[in-house]
């Protein structure tokens, strides 16, 4: 990674990658290789009979809300699954309770599709796509190919909702800091799991620097109220907005959410199955136990404030696309459970890489491709289900050292993220720094 050259000459203009149709149509072809791909991949999951679990989880939950049970007593489908989500996500998903559940499924993989394109065009706007790509060719051609890497197969297997929260995240991050609702989008998704209310607290730290710079420059206490603390004070804002309006529509459940199951972190699942790709999971992997304990609170301590720190100082380097996939990395590095499908920041973290190295030519874009295309075959391998992991029967516990570098994947992947993430900043400190200033236009990740 220290290889990589920052300040390589940038490609201005690039070779056209192909001839005839393709370069005269772009769109069309990309758009025919894009329904081509997701046609086949919604074949192939039929074919695998995905079961969706927890599309039939969240269906439940809606159905309990309409009912007046206790959603935190309820145990649905056959493997008794429970409900883990705050109770704003479950009165969101009283309409599923409206369809049957063939229309329910297909309107689901249906919709994540499309949010997954949503993603793609979202992410390339992140890390400021290079001019060479035309927008809607990117996005349709990128769709085609990250389709099938295993987080978003395995999202639309289980009928999850990442892609939809991954959006709100990305959408609030590619809008203006200056608009007066940036941030509600990181509260809404926030409000339906904990973990995306990371990115309020990184952008109220950037926020923090920021003010502390300005009033050290004489600027006084009013200049220093910046559009990034205003961003995470609206998205504070929205985050309460929809417990309040869970606690009016279901106080028992909301109480007990906020006093019992937001504390119960073993409540979704066993610490140690390979599924969970969090670093608790992949402490409890390699010390052989089912809670690795004040381990992994130490572990995690350290890598939430190193990972906070490099992505408010991305920030504030100009470096926004770098900012927010170190901030994700670091959410499901510390989260006590990181199923492997709550990894679809696999998408903007692969497209950030390939932008890299489309702005590069010679020995530093090859450097980039080969970073890129490293991550690329990591998340699209299954690596993780290489290894014995049938569920209850404690596998995990007994892996080898192959083993164990195979059901860590995706930890691996987010501690050297957040390390290029590192060298890069330290090239930055020692250069003339971008300006600064929270964004009022455009996005991007910098010069």
């Amino acid at each position: 990674m220290t290889a990589l050259e920052l300040d390589a000459p940038i490609d201005p203009g690039g070779t056209h990658p192909g001839r005839g149709i393709l370069r005269r149509h772009p769109t069309r072809v990309a758009a025919l290789a894009c329904l081509i791909s997701f046609a086949v991949f919604w074949t192939v999951q039929r074919l695998a009979q995905v079961t969706m679990l927890d599309l039939m989880v969240y269906r439940a939950e809606g159905f309990t809300v309409r009912n007046g049970g206790a959603l935190y007593d309820m145990a649905a489908t056959s493997a008794h699954l429970p409900n883990t989500y705050p109770p704003f996500a479950a009165l969101l998903f009283t309409p599923l309770t409206l369809l049957d559940v063939p229309a329910m499924r297909t309107l689901a993989t249906a919709g994540n599709l499309l949010l997954l394109l949503a993603v793609v065009h979202l992410s390339l706007r992140l890390a400021g796509r290079p001019r060479r790509l035309p927008g809607p060719a990117a996005t349709l051609a990128v769709s085609a190919l990250l389709v099938w890497c295993e987080p978003v197969w395995t999202t639309l297997r289980y009928g999850q909702i990442n892609l939809l929260l991954t959006a709100l995240v990305l959408w609030d991050l590619t809008r203006k800091d200056t608009h007066r609702l940036a941030g509600i989008g990181i509260g809404i998704a926030a409000g339906f799991k904990l973990t995306p209310a990371l990115f309020a607290v990184f952008l109220a730290l950037a926020g923090a620097v920021r003010a502390g710079q300005l009033i050290r420059s004489g600027a006084g206490a009013r200049a220093a109220w910046n559009p990034w603390l205003r961003q995470a004070s609206v998205a504070t804002a929205a985050f309460l907005a929809t417990a309040l309006l869970s606690a009016l529509a279901l106080p028992r459940d909301s109480h007990r959410f906020w006093t019992e199951i937001v504390f119960a972190a073993d409540r979704v699942g066993e610490v140690e199955i390979t599924a969970n790709q969090s670093l608790r999971g992949a402490l409890a992997r390699l010390l052989h136990t089912h809670d690795p304990g004040g381990t992994w609170i130490v572990v995690a301590g350290l890598a939430a404030a190193l990972g906070l720190a490099l992505a408010a100082g991305s920030l504030l380097r100009g470096q926004r696309a770098w900012a927010a996939v170190a901030c994700a990395a670091t959410a499901l590095l510390v989260s006590p459970i990181s199923w492997s499908h709550h990894w679809v920041w696999c998408v903007p973290m692969m497209i950030l890489l390939g932008s890299e190295a489309l702005r590069r030519t010679g020995t530093a874009a090859r450097r980039w491709w080969a970073t890129a295309t490293a991550l690329g075959l990591l998340f699209c391998s299954f690596a993780l289900w290489w290894v014995p992991h049938r569920w209850h029967h404690h596998e995990e516990l007994h892996q080898n050292g192959a083993q164990l570098l195979l059901s860590d994947v995706y930890p691996i992947a987010g501690l050297a993220l957040l390390a290029l993430t590192g060298v890069r900043l330290r090239r930055l400190a020692g250069r003339p720094g971008p300006d600064n200033e929270p964004r009022t236009a455009g996005a991007g990740s910098g010069p």
